[in-house]
């Protein structure tokens, strides 16, 4: 019995420090896995440094910014890039951008750097800056915006020239601690990398030259660390059914104004004006209509008429944010008959395949340019529409179980709440409230009859 008793106890122990060993590498897993998006597996963000020519005391480099996001950008106020000098580099001049504070340069005696912190934060400069102080890709007021949506604009660049950094290879170092907000939180940094000299071709394609040094830095987003809740919420209705299934309550937040004042407003309140022009105006906090979802967009997905061999929707994304116009906005959502879409009206479409060519079940829209690309503030105005025309597959096209509506939707790269599948609009012959009416009165009756029989 000792020994039954012996193994018994090694097992619990074994057992106990499995426990113990799968809790610690849960708990010490990186936070950067939530940064993985399977519809943009590749997206990121990547920084490239390079040193164009040697100074006396350091280099100028030219800094670059690639928006490798399928539909994520960085939208106004803008970026702002940040790191911790490896020594006791300073600024001496930028282009294209500059730094938000100058820092302590007493000790510098004749010409004053444009910056000696030792944790520099750059922004980029705003649209019509003179000429002299611009640099190719610069000057958008820290805007990146997708490669689909508009690849001329897709990244964002500066001049900068680094003093008592060392002037060879050998002796310089890379910067630490890489920073990107956009302008909030987001994005996570990874350590720069030196890599090979980028190479640089003449216009005619004849001449190649290199920069002196190169070095990249990847930062990946996570909807999780941006906001503590989300962005947008969908809403479903069709034409076979009555039933309007709005947002989930509370998808962003519930109304409190005893714990959090101040944070929606309503439509028709004689205090709207006053509460736009509010503390958050410049600090970019949102002040959204007061509703039961609480978020600054909806899109609403309705299922609208239905063909012999074609079906049509209705797509719209209403802004509930009353200090925010959405420009370069866009949407993203997955829906198995997306490789049928035959005709759109008023959107941009491309199709995007996450899983390689042969599904293409995902795709992005966007606003055509000067006509509904800028996504107006709360109120009349604040809403783009559009019609999808899909032709049907016989072999898997239904109107059942929900079939119809979309299984993810992002917007602007964050992805949307959606209603509980079992809310969605059914067919009026597959409602799931005529599948078991019996159900509770029996159950009922079976504890009313049991309770009687044991005071019996």
């Amino acid at each position: 019995m000792a020994a039954v008793g012996g193994v018994a106890g090694s097992s619990r122990s074994v057992a106990c420090c499995a426990v113990l060993l799968a809790a610690a590498v849960l708990f010490s897993a990186p936070a950067t896995t939530e940064a993985y998006d399977s519809l943009d597996p590749n997206g990121n963000i990547t920084i490239k440094w390079d040193i164009m020519q040697w100074t006396p005391d350091g280099y100028v480099a030219v800094v670059t910014m690639f928006n490798f996001q399928q539909f994520r950008h960085i939208q106004a106020p803008g970026w702002q890039l940040g790191w911790s000098w490896a020594k006791k580099e300073v600024i001496w001049s930028m282009v294209g951008a500059q730094t938000t504070e100058q820092g302590d340069c007493s000790k510098f005696k004749g010409n004053t750097p444009h910056c000696c912190k030792k944790d520099p934060t750059i922004v980029d400069l705003l649209p019509g800056t003179p000429f002299n102080m611009q640099i190719a890709n610069c000057c958008k007021a820290g805007v990146i915006n997708t490669f689909n949506q508009d690849p001329a604009n897709a990244a964002s660049s500066f001049q900068i020239s680094v003093g008592l950094a060392g002037t060879t290879n050998k002796t310089v170092k890379v910067p630490k601690n890489f920073t990107l907000k956009a302008p909030g939180p987001g994005y996570t940094c990874g350590r720069a990398m030196i890599v090979r000299p980028t190479k640089f071709f003449t216009q005619d394609g004849r001449r190649a030259t290199q920069a002196l040094m190169t070095w990249n830095v990847t930062c990946t987003y996570s909807q999780f660390l941006a906001q503590k809740t989300p962005t947008c919420c969908v809403s479903l209705s069709s034409f076979y059914n009555d039933t309007i299934v709005n947002c989930p309550t509370c998808s962003c937040g519930c109304q409190n104004n005893k714990t959090n004042p101040g944070s929606c407003v309503n439509e028709n309140s004689p205090y709207l004006q006053s509460a736009i022009d509010g503390p958050g105006k410049y600090t970019g906090q949102p002040l959204v209509q007061c509703t039961s979802h609480m978020c600054p967009i909806r899109i609403h997905w309705h299922v609208k008429l239905n063909y012999k061999e074609y079906w049509r929707v209705k797509i719209t994304v209403t802004n509930f944010n009353y200090r925010m116009n959405y420009t370069q906005w866009n949407l993203v959502a997955q829906h198995p008959n997306f490789d049928n879409i035959t005709k759109l009206f008023s959107f941009n479409y491309k199709p995007l395949t996450p899983y390689g060519s042969k599904i293409n079940d995902t795709a992005m829209f966007w606003g055509v340019k000067f006509y509904n690309d800028l996504l107006m503030q709360a109120g009349p105005l604040g809403n783009a529409q559009s019609e999808l025309l899909l032709r049907k597959d016989s072999m898997t096209f239904t109107f059942d179980k929900g079939w119809a509506f979309p299984r993810r939707v992002y917007f602007n790269g964050d992805n949307c709440v959606m209603p509980p599948p079992d809310a969605y609009p059914w067919l009026p012959n597959a409602s799931p409230l005529t599948k078991q009416p019996l159900t509770l009165p029996v159950l009922v009756f079976s504890i009313v009859l049991a309770t009687l029989l044991a005071i019996a």
